[in-house]
């Protein structure tokens, strides 16, 4: 486990949440996205993860982000912007990732939240990751769902509350199944803006991308399949 996760100042654990952001290996990353940005399709999943960590850092809610990854080049980058890295990955898909990484936040600090957390939120704003937060403060499991409504960018286990998330397709029904309460927080659309395809990236870059997918969406953006008028389906099949 590297990286200290802390903010300065001894924050810590004043906050009221651990945040779990699972980060797969690059190699397997975003691969609907492979025919619009061809060979630097690694580099646009690591500047969405560092965006995305970057922006969950600065919430004033979050007390340490815990980054789930075994990739050999994302975990010391990660670390380096204040994440704490959590490795040994059970190998077993996304949400016995995200358990794995929750049980070493409940371990650190067992009197906050434990909150799940996509890795894929480039326009994440912290004041509106706060907003999203602090509703979720309310009830003992809650979730956000993504923009189109079918899946799922946050999860929310207040403490002393099991941490059962059921992300992967559509993950705002299981949620809802297993007794989840959805959260409806206006103004939060950059919480909700999760990325698979070109159309979400463009989507994304609508509302205002941190600073590394926005260098990298600013040299792709010639590309045939990032232009007006372009077919967004091409590069997702």
């Amino acid at each position: 486990m590297t990286g200290s996760g802390e903010r300065g100042g001894g924050r810590g654990a004043e906050g009221r949440w651990s945040l779990i952001v699972p980060v797969k290996h690059l190699g397997r990353a975003k691969s609907r996205l492979a025919r619009a940005v061809g060979p630097h399709r690694e580099d646009l999943a690591l500047a969405v993860a560092c965006d995305t960590v970057a922006a969950a850092r600065a919430a004033s809610g979050v007390a340490a982000v815990f980054v789930v990854t075994d990739d050999p080049r994302a975990g010391p980058i990660l670390a380096r912007l204040g994440a704490i890295v959590v490795g040994g990955e059970p190998g077993t898909g996304l949400n016995p990732a995200l358990a794995h990484g929750a049980a070493v936040a409940r371990a650190r600090w067992p009197d906050l939240g434990v909150c799940a957390l996509s890795a894929d939120l480039p326009a994440l704003r912290p004041e509106e990751l706060d907003r999203v937060l602090a509703a979720a403060a309310g009830h003992g499991r809650s979730f956000l769902p993504d923009a189109p409504g079918v899946g799922t960018t946050l999860f929310a286990a207040g403490a002393g509350h099991p941490f059962t998330p059921a992300f992967e397709g559509a993950s705002r029904a299981r949620h809802v199944s297993v007794g989840a309460r959805e959260l409806d927080v206006p103004g939060t659309d950059s919480v909700r803006r999760d990325v698979d395809t070109p159309e979400d990236l463009r989507a994304a870059v609508e509302l205002g991308v941190g600073p590394r997918t926005r260098e990298l969406w600013v040299r792709l953006a010639p590309r045939p399949l990032f232009r007006e008028g372009s077919t967004c389906a091409e590069g997702v099949r």
